[in-house]
C-alpha cells in the first residue's frame, strides 16, 4: 500500500533546563509525521531522537525525512536502516496507527492513559530541587520517583538522598512507594560502589540504580549487580534494539530501561522482549503525546513478567503541547 507522507519539525522548551551528567538540555527537538493511506485513513507518528544517548541526531533524522518522496510504500517504512532507530520507530508507529488502530481525529488527542499518576514514575528536579519537587509530585498522585545523581558533589547528593528518603518514609503510611536513582553513566566504579552501599543501607527504599557506569563498562556493572542487593538497571547501554540484543547475548538478565521512541522497530522490539522475557521499565524520551501513545501501546503489547511502574512522568518538565497542534 502507498501513503502520502508529510512531516513537521517541532521545538519544545523545558520549563527549566534539564541537568544530567551528559550536560544541560534546554530544547526538545523532534518531528511529527503523518501518513495518509489510499483509503483516506491517517496515522501519526513521532521521531524524537537523542543523538548523545545513542540514536541518530535530530539533523540526521530531518535529512532522512527531507529525502523521502511525497508518496512512500510499506517497503520504504520497513527498510529504514538500523542506524536511524528513532526514524524506524516514528514511521512504523505511524504505519500501525494508519492500518491497525482507530483513526485519530487530530494529531493530538486529549486521551491520556494510564490516567493515574501512580502508574508513572515522576522525574524529580536535580539537586536540592528534588525535595520540593517530591512534595509537588506527591500531591499530583505520583508514588514512584526518579532522581538524577552524579551532578553535584557526592556527599552533598547523599545528604539530599537521605532527606528524600526520610520525607518518603514519613509520607508512605500504607502506600507502596519507590525511588529510582539515575547516574546516566557518569560514575566511576568506586563511586558506584559507594552509592550501592548507601542504597543497600536504606533497606529496599531504592528500587534500582540506573546506568551507574559508561556503556563500555558492562562487565563491571554485571559484577556490581552480583555484589549488592540493590538492583542495577541498564539505560544508555540498551538505548537501541541492537544494543539490547548485544548485552543479552553477553548475559545481562537484569533490568532493561527501554525508551521505545529511540529503540528502533516496534515490531522487532516487541518480538525481542516477548521471546526473551525481558525485565523492562518502559521510559520516556520527552516525546509529545503522539510518541507517548505509540510507546505505551507497545509497552501494553509486551508480556512483562515483572511489571514495573512506567517512566513517563515527565510532562511537568516541559512547556505545553498546545502550540504543536498548529503544525497541522
Amino acid at each position: 500500500m502507498n501513503y502520502q507522507f508529510k512531516f513537521r519539525p517541532y521545538q519544545r522548551k523545558f520549563k527549566r533546563p534539564l541537568q544530567t551528567s551528559h550536560g544541560t538540555w534546554e530544547i526538545r527537538e523532534g518531528i511529527i509525521l503523518r501518513l495518509t493511506a489510499d483509503n483516506g485513513k491517517m496515522g501519526f507518528g513521532e521521531i524524537a531522537p537523542i543523538g548523545w544517548f545513542g540514536s541518530e541526531t535530530f539533523l540526521e533524522a530531518l535529512d532522512y525525512c527531507q529525502n523521502l518522496p511525497d508518496v512512500i510504500s510499506d517497503r520504504t517504512i520497513f527498510s529504514i536502516p538500523p542506524n536511524l532507530p528513532a526514524c524506524q520507530f516514528g514511521l512504523e508507529s505511524a504505519w500501525e496507527s494508519a492500518t491497525l488502530k482507530t483513526q485519530f481525529k487530530s494529531a493530538f488527542s486529549e486521551d491520556k492513559t494510564p490516567a493515574s499518576k501512580s502508574n508513572y514514575s515522576g522525574l524529580l528536579p536535580g539537586g536540592e530541587g528534588a525535595l520540593l519537587g517530591r512534595q509537588i509530585l506527591w500531591m499530583q498522585g505520583y508514588r514512584t520517583f526518579k532522581w538524577k545523581i552524579g551532578i553535584l558533589p557526592f556527599q552533598r547528593e547523599v545528604r539530599i538522598l537521605q532527606e528524600l528518603v526520610l520525607a518518603l518514609q514519613q509520607a508512605i503510611y500504607d502506600q507502596p512507594v519507590g525511588l529510582r536513582l539515575d547516574a546516566n553513566g557518569g560514575l566511576s566504579v568506586a563511586e558506584a560502589e559507594a552509592w550501592l552501599q548507601i542504597c543497600d543501607q536504606l533497606g529496599g527504599v531504592i528500587e534500582y540504580l540506573e546506568q551507574p557506569l559508561p556503556v563500555t563498562e558492562l562487565q563491571a556493572m554485571v559484577e556490581l549487580e552480583n555484589r549488592f542487593s540493590t538492583a542495577i538497571a541498564l539505560d544508555e547501554s540498551v538505548a537501541t534494539l541492537a544494543q539490547m540484543q548485544s548485552v543479552y547475548r553477553q548475559g545481562w538478565r537484569g533490568i532493561y530501561v527501554i525508551k521505545p521512541c529511540i529503540a528502533g522497530s516496534p515490531s522487532e522490539l516487541r518480538q525481542f522482549c516477548n521471546l526473551n522475557q525481558i525485565d523492562a521499565v518502559f521510559s520516556s524520551v520527552f516525546e509529545t503525546e503522539i510518541g507517548r501513545k505509540a510507546a505505551l501501546n507497545l509497552a501494553a503489547d509486551i508480556k512483562n513478567y515483572n511489571p514495573r511502574v512506567l517512566g513517563f512522568g515527565v510532562d511537568h518538565l516541559l512547556e505545553s503541547e498546545k502550540a504543536l497542534e498548529l503544525l497541522w
